[in-house]
């Protein structure tokens, strides 16, 4: 796991045995590590999330944000490799890669003002069923459709939801946040109990509103009310007000214009399930200065919890994109899924042992900073240095810099660390200037 932060290279296996100096011993018993299941993330997981439920009031929710990711990969012996849709690729055209699917469970660390940073609590292999053989009769083939079922992303994620649920205590409410591929009957229906869900919602969405008393003296009573407007029709609708709720995002706190509409029911939630819908207005914004103003497109969600305040929901909702921040991190900076194994334990511990440093790193960051001390981390260039007010956090790169200076900075030489962090000289135009050691080695880094 150390290995896996300091590697400057790809996080493949044989890196991190290079990495870690093992290179003439032994390299059997690090891929046996995997391949024979000698490792459990989930110990590692836990550890994270309890660090993250001790920073929380008592009576906060666990705000956990739910989404998948997918690792391209060109190996066709390699366990849950399979032809899925680009995620990166236009909307007018659908593009197929081969890769492997991953759900990720990231909580909120609350910080000051509104703030909250994302840490990863959980990193699952989801792959999809196998094919079934082409002579396959009709018991193998029911069998086949069962395993589709099991193996469905959503069914994979309320899995794991439960898990959590039994995992944590159970006086402590839960707050899960999904896009709209989690926003389903498959979640809806199964959430587990003392659990909230926010998530992304269709504008043309079918609503209904709660059924009224029965005026028939015999009959079924009806499970559901009057169509209620569309999340659509509500943003639209000039009779409903909008209203201000202030919330932190990109940066800063912004007065958001909001609709709200509840509690209704949807059909595809249920009838015992009643929701709050919530119209966001796009928030304008501009590229430079002076720019023409710009917006975005409206966002239709719901939450099962329709008497949770509004500030929160929208709050929640909005933490909710550090996990797209956690996976572009966790691809480029400590390289998941970069390894080149092939058997199922292997490709199902080893990404996730790999997040849990990643996650690891962030927690001693963040308990660091809980505790009022100053996170070692290196100056930064000139070109970069902005006002500890803006960015109270150092970024994941400013800690694995620092993490490497604490860990090479003892095999070097002392005299390569002579000046090393000192204002510029007085002459700034020399002819030949030195090279500094230091400086291209972590810059490289």
């Amino acid at each position: 796991m150390l290995c896996a932060l300091l590697c400057p290279e790809k996080s493949t296996l044989t890196n991190l045995i290079c990495t870690g100096g093992r290179q003439q011993q032994d390299w059997s018993a690090a891929y046996r590590l995997y391949s024979q299941e000698r490792v459990d993330e989930r110990v590692l997981f836990s550890e994270v999330r309890d660090q993250v439920i001790a920073c929380l009031p008592p009576q906060e929710p666990l705000v956990v944000a739910i989404d998948d990711t997918l690792v391209r990969k060109r190996g066709a012996l390699i366990h849950g490799v399979s032809w899925r849709r680009d995620p990166l690729g236009p909307p007018f055209q659908t593009n197929l890669v081969r890769g492997q699917r991953f759900i990720q469970f990231s909580a909120a660390w609350p910080l000051e003002e509104g703030r909250a940073r994302m840490v990863p609590i959980g990193f699952f292999h989801a792959p999809s069923a196998a094919k079934a053989p082409k002579d396959a009769d009709a018991g193998q083939l029911q069998a086949h459709r069962e395993q589709q079922k099991q193996r469905s992303l959503n069914a994979q994620a309320l899995c794991q939801m439960g898990e959590l649920r039994g995992q944590c205590d159970p006086s402590r409410p839960i707050v899960f946040n999904g896009d709209g591929s989690y926003t389903n009957a498959t979640v809806l229906k199964g959430l587990p109990a003392q659990s909230t869900y926010i998530g992304r919602i269709r504008k043309d969405a079918k609503l209904h509103e709660l059924p009224g008393k029965s005026l028939a003296s015999t009959g079924r009573r009806p499970s559901y009310g009057p169509l209620a407007p569309t999340p659509e029709e509500l943003r639209i609708d000039e009779q409903t007000p909008w209203q201000q709720v202030d919330a932190f995002a990109a940066g800063k706190r912004h007065q958001f214009r909001i609709k709200t509409l509840g509690p209704v029911l949807w059909r595809k939630s249920g009838a015992a399930l009643p929701l709050r819908v919530i119209v966001i207005a796009p928030l304008g914004y501009r590229l430079r200065a002076g720019a023409k103003l710009l917006y975005r497109q409206p966002a239709f969600i719901i939450c099962s919890d329709p008497q949770m305040s509004l500030e929160k929901v929208l709050q929640y909702y909005l933490w909710r994109w550090g996990i797209e921040v956690n996976f572009r991190e966790e691809k480029s900076l400590i390289g998941a899924g970069q390894a080149q194994v092939r058997t199922e334990a292997s490709n199902t511990h080893l990404p996730a042992v790999i997040v849990a440093a990643y996650a690891l790193l962030w927690v001693s960051a963040l308990r660091l900073r809980q505790r009022g001390a100053e996170i070692p981390w290196l100056q930064p260039p000139k070109w970069r240095r902005r006002s500890p007010q803006e960015h109270p956090l150092p970024s994941t790169g400013d800690l694995l810099r620092t993490l490497r200076f604490e860990i090479w900075s003892a095999a070097l030489r002392p005299a390569s660390f002579y000046d090393f962090v000192t204002a510029s000289p007085t002459n700034t135009k020399l002819q030949k200037p030195a090279p500094s050691l230091p400086s291209m080695l972590f810059a490289a880094a």
